[in-house]
């Protein structure tokens, strides 16, 4: 019997072969699933994107909020249960790479399972603190920040009807975030990939590099070129980069095998 908390908490973009693989995107704060909208047929013919739904926006305009970190993991981890009988990758970008590491332990000391791939963005990693938050109760300075940051979601602000929309889920994230205290890492027994805009203004790539201490098995650490949300401007590459990195796991088409993205340019990549 399948869950319907998957399809409350998941948004599938199916493949078309059987899948031999899923990819679990996870947006930032304030993010939803359109983020993540061309994503879907970019891994190849067997490869599933998922993107999480979560509560307060969308097609879950009505969902109660969630303002802790930990109780968006545990809910999530649930609802991905029909989803771990195929090897499963996750990216998560800012908050959503803090969320893709909780997702992980989570479902590797709950129900043993081992991502393929753990690929965080963006974001600094569980054991340092993180002292760029503003207050979340704060909501001109919750907006102040998102529009430092850009990305999309800032220019859904400057419409008075689209903010009262989106507002209580960004301020609902935010104290996600800020709550989300230091803790030491675990290293987890499957590779941890990290990227990072090279002005981002918030991580750089030495912040970036402590995430290897996630790993007991590899890490790696790719530089693109851009700011915070460096994956809008660099989706290629970065599509390219993720792509590869599955390929050589034994979990992926190459790129260009079907329907591939250009190659990338500009791109650091620094294994550990």
């Amino acid at each position: 019997m399948r869950d319907p908390r998957a399809s409350e908490w998941v948004k599938r973009h199916p493949s078309v072969r059987p899948p031999r693989l899923r990819l679990l995107c996870l947006p930032h704060a304030g993010g939803s699933p359109a983020f993540f909208h061309e994503w879907g047929r970019r891994f190849g013919d067997d490869v599933e994107v998922l993107v999480a739904r979560y509560p307060g926006r969308h097609e879950r305009i009505n969902d109660p909020l969630v303002t802790s970190m930990d109780q968006l993991a545990d809910e999530l981890t649930l609802a991905l249960g029909q989803f771990t009988d195929l090897p499963l990758a996750v990216f998560g970008h800012s908050m959503g790479a803090s969320l893709g590491y909780e997702v992980a332990l989570r479902l590797l000391r709950q129900r043993g399972v081992r991502l393929a791939a753990l690929m965080v963005s963006g974001r600094t990693p569980p054991h340092l603190a993180d002292d760029t938050l503003p207050d979340a109760d704060d909501v001109d300075a919750v907006v102040a920040e998102v529009r430092r940051l850009g990305g999309t979601d800032a220019a859904l602000l400057d419409d008075p009807d689209l903010r009262e929309l989106v507002l209580p889920a960004l301020l609902a994230d935010f104290k996600a975030v800020r709550g989300y205290t230091p803790r030491a890492s675990v290293a987890l027994p499957f590779p941890v990939i990290a990227y990072v805009g090279d002005v981002d203004p918030d991580v750089d790539a030495a912040c970036m590099g402590e995430w290897a201490r996630a790993s007991s098995v590899d890490f790696a650490l790719t530089v693109l070129p851009g700011d915070h949300f460096y994956l809008v401007g660099r989706r290629a590459e970065l599509i390219r980069d993720i792509r590869t990195r599955l390929a050589a796991l034994g979990l992926a088409e190459k790129p260009g095998a079907g329907g591939g993205e250009t190659a990338p340019r500009g791109a650091a990549s620094l294994p550990r």
